[in-house]
């Protein structure tokens, strides 16, 4: 059964859009015991930090997987029940990144932490790979004339942040300051498009101008 690609996108926006809204609710406003202290306010909001850095990497990570989410399903025309339920797998483990967020920000430098965070992201970015690979596979929901080597980079390039997440939870048994800023540095390799992107935006481009829909 075959089915249109167009409530998966709207489920998947909906889902990060709460994911990425429910991660600034770990971060609360300070309590004072005398209000008029700026000081002792300064003190509390420098001892946020924390989860302000938190916060900060888990939505640049999720906006980085968003739009690998996005871009792979450009390419995508159809879905079956398989595929449907891969994207819910997906889904789960994006709706899950508040709660490791908050778990990590409150425990930054404990190593249980820093692992149970890097397990929900390589469970996110291996799905991805799943999804990708699944609907490649002897073209089976994309284009048959898409380039095999267009299909191999996408895998590929997905599959280097849970490699790196792997690097940081090792990592992380002996030096956990070092863990944060590899998964910090993560979203950075996938900021510049990568061949995927370059030929989304050119089919896009060329979609536009002949007036169709990709």
């Amino acid at each position: 059964m075959q089915l249109s690609r167009n409530r998966v996108e709207a489920l998947t926006d909906g889902v990060f859009a709460v994911a990425m809204t429910l991660l600034v609710l770990d971060i609360k406003v300070p309590e004072l015991q005398a209000p008029s202290d700026i000081s002792q306010l300064a003190i509390r909001l420098l001892a946020l930090w924390p989860k302000f850095l938190s916060y900060a990497i888990s939505f640049v990570i999720l906006g980085v997987y968003w739009v690998g989410h996005h871009v792979q399903l450009s390419f995508i025309r159809k879905v079956d029940r398989p595929l449907l339920w891969i994207n819910l797998l997906f889904l789960l483990w994006v709706a899950l990144v508040p709660f490791s967020t908050a778990l990590l920000s409150e425990y930054p430098m404990t190593q249980l932490a820093i692992t149970l965070y890097g397990l929900n992201l390589i469970a996110i970015g291996l799905t991805l790979s799943l999804h990708w690979w699944y609907a490649t596979m002897e073209t089976r929901h994309v284009d048959p004339d898409i380039h095999p080597g267009l299909v191999r980079g996408g895998l590929l390039r997905t599959l280097i942040a849970p490699a790196v997440y792997v690097v940081a939870i090792a990592v992380s048994f002996f030096r956990p300051e070092l863990s944060l800023l590899l998964y910090a540095l993560v979203p950075v390799l996938y900021i510049l498009p990568g061949r995927v992107d370059v030929h989304w935006g050119k089919r896009r481009q060329a979609n536009e101008d002949t007036g169709t829909t990709p």
